[in-house]
């Protein structure tokens, strides 16, 4: 892929007329897929896709179009001169855009990262022994993502990263099921197992009377998973400029008045360690990580080219929401997780997470999968589904016990038009004063 779109790219730039300046982004992919229920295949399939960005630049003005690239060199170029032709139509009716901004000293960057795993054939063989006489449904997802920019000044840059990504759950009956997670770029057969040991063990308490308990404010132990849903959602809008110098950010209290998290508290977008490139769509090098928050103190904000532009500061991402979320380890081994929680509840999962006070950062949302009764340290009985509503400065703040040690990586499982590129390393977390409501 990467001669391929060296070698079009070149070809495009000499199309040129005048003083336009163009910008190519290239986004490609090389993925297995294998569907299974029953811990048996139910779909493989293999998806090789490249596609192509054309973005046209004539003094303030801008047009920018994209389509498939079939492989044959001569019939993508032939497109491309058309889509060029159809954007150089379009430009001299389009409005000046005030904030066009694009990388105008040209920094090549050439990076190819490879996994170690084995073909998904093998993996999946694997797989299924290890999970026998389980009801394993999910999804494996594995292979190659590129991306490629280069522009008519001069710049070329290339990104390659092998992973994969296997996200499952092991059902019980109807809504009762213990769902897990394991994504990375080196596949070890042990851990798997490992998690597969632990589902065993929960799956058995599940098949016991579930609790209901009533409404009130609990000690919680949230798992990677479940804080990566509330992260998730806290990434839009919490900390991209555009947000922050237009007062609608969820963190506004923390930029207004002062609040802080738990001082062990840590986030950084850290784009040297995920699966995004380290460049932008318009040739802008990304640093290698941004402090969003250290010890509980709010400290940069994400700033792509256009609010860049707009608020006269530095480019420091593609685009404004955490793509490679870090939050920094602390100190509660994960094996001791139940033990520290004492009594209280394990939550494995949540979902349909949204905010009910943006301005305060409160949350709502449902538990999820397992989410378990512990008495003295010991698991008693499955709960029944519950709605909570928190705010992040209780869950990462005042209402914060503990960290874990472990960190998980989490990757994005969608796959709409493409795999995401989004991912995050998070540990779990201990909680004080976590309000259920019904």
């Amino acid at each position: 892929m990467e001669s391929a779109f060296r070698e079009l790219s070149a070809e495009i730039l000499t199309l040129l007329q005048g003083d336009e300046v163009l910008l190519l982004n290239f986004d490609g992919e090389d993925s297995d897929f294998v569907r299974f229920n029953r811990n048996a295949i139910r779909q493989a399939g293999h998806v090789h896709q490249q596609r192509l960005q054309l973005t046209l630049i004539d003094g303030r003005h801008q047009a920018a179009a994209a389509f498939q690239l079939c492989g044959q060199r001569a019939q993508d170029l032939e497109q491309a001169r058309a889509v060029l032709d159809t954007l150089r139509q379009q430009l001299p009716f389009l409005p000046d855009d005030p904030y066009i901004n694009y990388a105008g000293e040209p920094h090549d960057t050439v990076q190819r990262k490879t996994g170690s795993f084995a073909p998904a054939c093998d993996t999946v063989s694997g797989i299924i022994a290890a999970a026998r006489g389980l009801d394993l449904v999910g999804l494996w997802s594995s292979g190659e993502m590129a991306s490629g920019f280069a522009n008519s000044l001069g710049q070329f840059n290339w990104y390659s990263r092998a992973s994969f990504n296997l996200d499952w759950s092991f059902y019980h009956q109807g809504d009762k099921a213990v769902k897990q997670d394991y994504a990375g770029f080196d596949w070890q057969q042990e851990l798997f197992e490992e998690k597969i040991a632990r589902a065993r063990e929960t799956l058995p308490l599940l098949a016991g009377p579930p609790r209901s308990i009533e409404p009130g404010r609990y000690r919680v132990f949230l798992t990677p998973a479940a804080l990566y849903e509330l992260t998730t959602l806290l990434g839009w809008g919490g900390f991209d400029l555009k947000s922050h110098r237009t007062a609608q950010t969820p963190l506004l209290r923390m930029i207004r008045e002062g609040v802080t998290l738990h001082p062990g508290v840590s986030l950084t977008e850290h784009h040297a360690a995920g699966l995004a490139p380290p460049f932008t769509r318009a040739g802008f090098i990304k640093p290698q990580c941004v402090e969003l928050i250290r010890d509980g103190v709010y400290q940069d904000c994400l700033a792509d080219a256009r609010s860049a532009s707009e608020y006269g500061t530095t480019v420091n991402c593609d685009q404004e929401y955490p793509q490679s979320l870090q939050i920094g380890a602390g100190e509660l081994p994960a094996a001791e997780a139940l033990r520290a929680l004492d009594t209280g509840l394990y939550i494995s999962n949540l979902w349909y997470c949204n905010y009910s006070d943006r301005s305060h950062c409160r949350i709502t949302g449902m538990t999820r999968f397992a989410c378990l009764w512990v008495e003295n340290g010991r698991i008693v009985a499955p709960v029944n589904v519950m709605r909570f509503d928190e705010t992040l400065y209780t869950i990462l703040g005042s209402g914060l016990l503990a960290l874990t040690r472990e960190r998980e990586h989490l990757f994005d499982s969608s796959t709409y038009e493409r795999r995401s590129q989004d991912s995050a390393l998070l540990p779990g977390a201990l909680v004080e004063g976590f309000t259920l409501t019904l």
